[in-house]
């Protein structure tokens, strides 16, 4: 399984990119270009200002970064403890989605240099949503556009509702996590349609990695 996880990813990783799939990179853009154009980020983020809202979403920025690396080895361990073969294979497709989830969006990141909202100002804010800075390495990755979160978490829940395209309440449980991890950053950390490109983003990586990883079982 360690073999088929890097063999498969530089594979999977200009995939991501191949014609075929272009037009849902341009969903996300034109997506994001209208949210923000519209005034809809900053209205959302005016609309969601709260200190309670915020305590209670905090832990999808918490646990956005660590479920993600827990999960695939508990998985994996699981499998190889069970010597179930799809359960092994099904944790490195976890794995390199979101993997790939958090190298392509940080890739977008990395020249799109947009900035963050102001999250813990309540009162006198600046409508700073149109802010980017377009070139290379303009404002770091950990910030920015698209939210790496949101496209670890769906990459992870498109490449498990993948793998079991029959378990209803895993593509259930899988959803509903991305869907907080998503909308909890969106009311923290991150612009609307950061959470929006995220997803759909990661929901692509996460459908072409389980559809490939798919063939090895």
């Amino acid at each position: 399984m360690f073999r088929a996880f890097f063999a498969t990813m530089p594979g999977n990783f200009a995939r991501i990119f191949a014609p075929r799939y272009l037009v849902w990179h341009a969903l996300f853009i034109v997506a994001t270009y209208l949210l923000v154009v519209s005034g809809f980020d900053w209205w959302y983020f005016t609309q969601t200002r709260s200190p309670y809202l915020f305590e209670l979403t905090l832990p999808a920025a918490i646990g956005g970064f660590f479920v993600p690396i827990i999960v695939p080895v508990l998985w994996y361990g699981w499998g190889s403890w069970r010597k179930n073969r799809k359960a092994m294979l099904a944790a490195a497709t976890l794995a390199q989605a979101q993997g790939l989830g958090w190298l392509i969006s940080s890739v977008y990141k990395a020249f799109t240099g947009r900035i963050q909202p102001e999250f813990l100002t309540y009162t006198n804010m600046t409508d700073i949503s149109h802010q980017f800075n377009f070139g290379f390495w303009q404002h770091g990755i950990f910030w920015g556009w698209p939210s790496s979160h949101t496209a670890v978490a769906f990459a992870g829940a498109a490449a498990l509702i993948g793998m079991y395209p029959k378990n209803k309440v895993l593509a259930v449980v899988a959803g509903l996590y991305a869907l907080y991890i998503g909308i909890g950053i969106s009311v923290s950390i991150h612009w609307f349609s950061d959470f929006v490109a995220g997803a759909i983003l990661g929901a692509l990586v996460g459908t072409v990695v389980a559809r490939q990883l798919k063939k090895l079982a």
